[in-house]
């Protein structure tokens, strides 16, 4: 029985044994991880500079803004239809790149695109590593940048982080003492945390919460029940639209990177394809190449 051999430049030749086909510097493994490392490094770049891009033009997914939750759910919807575009594109050129450049195989035609496959998977994996990693660098940097060490008032251990800005207005007041109350921040806002969900502030709670308002900012108790009344609103309308844009990046998140592996691995094997076929992609562009 006769095996398919797999030149260099061309098809399938049959009438040799399986096994590597002898390109020269080419790596003799099931797994070449040159090519891999390659379309790995180049879709992480172009997803990068898109996603920069798309920062720059309002898509970002996270706003460093203090008025970030309230983008609506259209624009976290844009952001993740940006995000899927990124993933499909940036993962199909680094999977083509690797099943192009990788050393071909003498083997049945279904186990070299299987091979060509999974070498875009890795492309897709090790992407992932490179962007979350960037990622996390990005973020601590920009927080190191943004909160340098000064003597500016920092949340108090225990407070919500989230709820920063309502507490602010929840005791702002012309009378307020000029020592901060770390405790009374901290306690305020782990009520108004409890009516964030379906279930409204408990009346024991608030009563005690205005009580709080009116003694720290010198309000009478009915403009400090309307206070915390408008606070705690706000607040229930931010948690929303923040619930509902972080669904939005999470689901659509996950849907780019299940799409961009699929993309990485058929990619790979048309890379693999054109390798073999010895099929050149379309890249002249006139003047680039002349006659001799």
């Amino acid at each position: 029985m006769q095996s398919s051999v797999v030149s260099p430049g061309g098809p399938a030749v049959a009438g040799s044994a399986d096994g590597p086909v002898p390109t020269p510097g080419g790596p003799l493994s099931y797994i070449h991880w040159g090519p891999v490392v390659a379309g790995a490094l180049a879709a992480a770049a172009v997803a990068f500079v898109l996603m920069t891009f798309a920062s720059v033009v309002g898509l970002a997914v996270a706003s460093p803004s203090p008025t970030w939750r309230d983008a609506s759910a259209a624009l976290a919807l844009l952001s993740g239809v940006w995000i899927l575009v990124v993933a499909i594109g940036s993962f199909a050129l680094g999977g083509y790149l690797a099943g192009r450049v990788r050393s071909s195989w003498a083997t049945a035609p279904d186990e070299i695109e299987f091979r060509d496959g999974s070498h875009g998977l890795l492309v897709w994996a090790l992407a992932v590593v490179l962007g979350a990693l960037l990622a996390w660098a990005t973020t601590t940097t920009v927080s190191t940048a943004s909160n340098p060490n000064t003597t500016a008032q920092r949340p108090a251990a225990g407070e919500p982080a989230f709820l920063a800005h309502e507490i602010d207005r929840l005791f702002r007041s012309e009378q307020r003492p000029q020592t901060p109350d770390p405790q009374a921040r901290t306690e305020a806002g782990r009520i108004i945390m409890t009516g964030l969900g379906r279930r409204e502030i408990a009346a024991d709670d608030r009563s005690y919460l205005v009580r709080l308002v009116s003694a720290r900012t010198g309000l009478n108790p009915a403009d400090a029940e309307r206070r915390v009344g408008q606070v705690v609103a706000e607040s229930r309308q931010a948690n929303r639209r923040t619930r509902t844009s972080a669904i939005i990046i999470g689901f659509m998140t996950a849907a780019s990177l299940a799409a961009g592996a699929a993309a990485a691995w058929f990619a790979a094997c048309m890379g693999g394809q054109h390798r073999d076929q010895a099929i050149s992609p379309p890249l002249r562009v006139t003047g680039w190449r002349r006659a001799a």
